[in-house]
């Protein structure tokens, strides 16, 4: 009887390392998995640039003119279609002086718009801003058949055909301004500098007397007239109007040039001194640059 039972257990401890051995053979076979990867981290974009909301654009117009380009170079950028930011970037690059760069951003608003007033305006402002009337008379000839009823457009087209010297051009639509616009300072102011430059000084005092006469004379106008009363030699009337105008730094520096101005005059001729001539036309045409022309 032991000696069965001792053959019992033999037996089965025979099984047990045999499916011990199996158990082992089939984990052996089985392929191991692969470790799970860690979890993607889902990167969120940053928000989309929205654009000005219509008040913020209105507001935007009376800001500093760098501020103003760059609130309206931001509005281009987001969208590149944008007329009126086009025409509006157009318009504060030219205040900084920036003509080439006005006439540019202005172009590519009429790209998207050939019809449209403002961008046909801004264009011939920028080219007349930088003495280049002839690439103006284009755009601002299709401005006034646009509006025309608008005084502005005849007012600056009578600038760009006087800085390509078509003079009798000039004083024609300047006339028409006029009849749309009865005693315009702008115009009349336009009109004057345009003599002034011939060498006209008293024909373009008495202009700009009836200009700065009227209730919407601006600084621009006062200006003028300072300058050609600096001409004429009459500097005590011109450093009066300079001291109510201007902050005392600038009134001074104005009144010394206006005194170099008055000293060059001492040629028989204003119209042959050159360097009066050319000292008054790197000022005439400020008047274009704002909304007057």
């Amino acid at each position: 009887m032991c000696r069965n039972l001792l053959l019992a257990a033999t037996a089965l401890a025979a099984c047990l390392v045999g499916a011990a051995a199996q158990a082992a053979e089939v984990q052996a076979m089985t392929p191991v998995a692969a470790p799970a990867p860690p979890p993607a981290q889902v990167v969120t974009p940053p928000p989309k640039q929205k654009k000005a909301s219509a008040q913020e654009r209105i507001d935007a117009e009376r800001l500093p003119a760098m501020a103003r380009a760059a609130f309206w170079a931001r509005e281009v950028n987001l969208d590149p279609t944008d007329v009126v930011a086009n025409v509006r970037l157009a318009s504060a690059l030219r205040s900084l002086g920036q003509y080439a760069e006005a006439a540019d951003s202005a172009q590519k608003a009429l790209v998207i718009d050939p019809k449209n007033f403002d961008a046909l305006m801004e264009t011939g402002r920028a080219f007349v801003g930088m003495g280049q009337g002839f690439y103006a008379i284009d755009p601002v000839k299709h401005a006034a058949a646009l509006a025309p009823k608008d005084w502005r457009p005849l007012s600056l087209l009578g600038v760009a055909y006087s800085q390509v010297k078509r003079d009798d051009d000039a004083q024609a639509v300047w006339r028409q301004a006029l009849g749309l616009s009865h005693e315009n300072p702008a115009v009349l102011s336009n009109m004057a500098m345009a003599l002034a430059t011939k060498g006209d000084a008293a024909g373009a005092e008495a202009l700009l007397r009836r200009a700065t006469a009227q209730p919407s004379a601006t600084l621009q106008e006062r200006q003028n007239l300072t300058l050609v009363l600096g001409i004429e030699g009459k500097l005590a009337e011109a450093e009066k109007l300079l001291r109510e105008d201007l902050p005392p730094d600038q009134a001074e520096a104005n009144l010394a040039y206006l005194k170099t101005l008055s000293a060059s005059q001492t040629a028989p001729s204003p119209a042959s001194a050159p360097a009066p001539t050319a000292a008054v036309d790197t000022r005439t045409w400020a008047s274009v640059k704002g909304a007057g022309g």
